[in-house]
């Protein structure tokens, strides 16, 4: 089932306090849970669960009766930025290792520091309390490796991501912290199949909201999905607190308090409203990942999705008898390639259009003359003035071009810097238009920034770990769609 909350946007404490259960869950059932268990060990060791914490310790741990094994094989929370996520983890694997004992349990995340936080945090509850501080024999730290060790002979082990499970077996539980930053499945692969051996395994992710490249939890996300579709979860436990899709982020928008709260469990309890109101200007992707829990194309992208959405009009389409500039690029490997045009906008101040005229795919290597060939008949459907390519990798099939009496221009280096600035400038300004195409836009917001000298930065093919062949033709064909038709562009009276 889903738990779609219902909030008043009148009521007193609208936009002061969080929601208590998740927006998105898996189905929940009536078997027996620990949770009580860690709630009341919580309690004894001066650490109370906060109430989301709590709903999620019942229903995270129920039990066969029969057996006394978890019901849950694996765990997801996904939910905002400091609603104590890292304290719950911390409480998790404390109760693991002191009241259920459970003698292995392994930490990772796709950074050491990530994991060496937690481990920190573990350490100093242990210290502060003096119900804990006795059963601690041994703190071992080294490259790559933490470990602490109880009386009991409960172990809890930080790995780093390039050591992940190594050497390790029969693991009782697997923490993996900030999933939405693992972009294949190395690590998840690696801790799975540690826990083979293990008599009652369990597997905890913990995240925020991912993008496109986030592998592990988008898979574990569609599962879910597809588990709260047939009315069943088939040992998979999914609790997101996150946010209405593409809400407007407007603190006048009751919707958007709705979706705060929805998203923000401990909002009212260690969240002030006020704190939320101050990250309000904040890039978008990441306020809508890190505040709303709700996923995005890519984070940080070049390009902000509502300033790109508002450059979208119906009426954009190009002109058969206009001048026509066309730009064609390939992906790195030579699988992918996109051929964008673009015209300008008679009589107005600057304005531009553009559209994704093709694109290309072949998982093995794209054929360049049959590329040529396509680009050919796409020239002849226009008025066109220059076909634009990168050097790097389209210069085989601007080659095959030049002989047929096509002009082409390469756009490399200090030009293809110049050329990400203008476009990304006419977008910001509302100058370049564009009709709304679905892959247009998911290259152009896949797009990510690199750097480059002092201040500079590009559209990166290889950083932006997606296609954005269509971005980079769109950020050539604005070199020249942005260019004055006279010397002086610029009046000073």
């Amino acid at each position: 089932m889903t738990d779609l909350v219902q909030i008043d946007p009148f009521q007193p404490n609208f936009g002061r306090q969080g929601v208590l259960t998740p927006r998105i869950s898996t189905p929940l059932n009536d078997y027996p849970s620990k949770g009580k268990e860690m709630v009341d060990f919580c309690d004894e060791i001066g650490w109370p669960l906060l109430p989301w914490q709590q709903w999620l310790a019942e229903h995270a741990h129920k039990y066969n009766p029969d057996t006394g094994k978890w019901i849950n094989k694996i765990n997801t929370l996904c939910i905002s930025r400091q609603n104590g996520k890292s304290t719950f983890m911390a409480l998790r694997i404390l109760t693991g290792m002191f009241l259920w004992d459970e003698k292995m349990q392994v930490g990772t995340a796709h950074k050491l520091t990530t994991s060496s936080e937690i481990f920190y945090k573990i350490f100093e509850i242990i210290d502060s309390s003096p119900k804990l501080q006795g059963e601690l024999v041994k703190k071992i730290e080294s490259k790559g490796s933490q470990e602490l060790r109880l009386r009991n002979g409960a172990r809890y082990l930080i790995r780093a991501n390039n050591a992940s499970a190594r050497g390790i077996a029969a693991v009782d539980t697997v923490h993996m912290d900030e999933v939405r930053e693992y972009t294949d499945d190395d690590v998840w692969s690696s801790m799975r199949y540690a826990q083979m051996s293990a008599k009652n395994p369990q597997l905890w992710l913990y995240s925020s909201a991912g993008d496109q490249h986030s592998i592990i939890l988008n898979r574990i996300r569609e599962q879910a999905l597809a588990a709260i579709a047939m009315g069943k979860s088939d040992g998979l436990g999914y609790f997101e607190w996150s946010g209405i899709p593409d809400v407007s982020i407007d603190p006048d928008n009751p919707k958007f308090w709705e979706s705060i709260a929805m998203a923000n469990p401990s909002l009212g309890h260690t969240i002030d409203p006020d704190n939320i109101r101050a990250v309000l200007t904040d890039d978008e992707t990441t306020i809508r990942t890190e505040v709303l829990t709700t996923w995005v194309t890519t984070s940080n992208p070049v390009f902000d999705p509502s300033l790109w959405g508002a450059c979208g009009r119906g009426d954009a389409k190009l002109d058969d008898e206009a001048d026509t500039w066309m730009a064609i690029d390939l992906t790195p490997d030579r699988k992918q390639a996109a051929l964008v045009a673009g015209q300008k906008i008679e009589g107005s101040e600057g304005h531009y259009k553009v559209a994704l005229l093709s694109t290309w795919s072949n998982e093995k290597t794209l054929d360049d003359k049959q590329l040529a060939n396509d680009v050919a008949d796409w020239v002849k459907k226009f008025n066109t003035q220059v076909v634009a390519y990168s050097a790097r990798t389209s210069g085989a099939v601007a080659a095959r071009l030049k002989p047929a009496g096509i002009y082409t221009e390469p756009i490399d280096g200090i030009d293809y810097a110049q050329a990400c600035d203008m476009m990304l400038s006419a977008v910001a300004s509302k100058r370049l238009l564009h009709t709304n195409q679905p892959e247009l836009t998911r290259q152009v917001l896949s797009a990510v920034k690199l750097p480059q000298g002092d201040g500079g930065w590009i559209m990166g093919r290889k950083v932006s770990n997606a296609t954005i062949a269509a971005a980079v033709a769109t950020a050539m064909v604005s070199s020249y769609a942005t260019r004055s038709q006279s010397e002086i562009d610029i009046f000073v009276q």
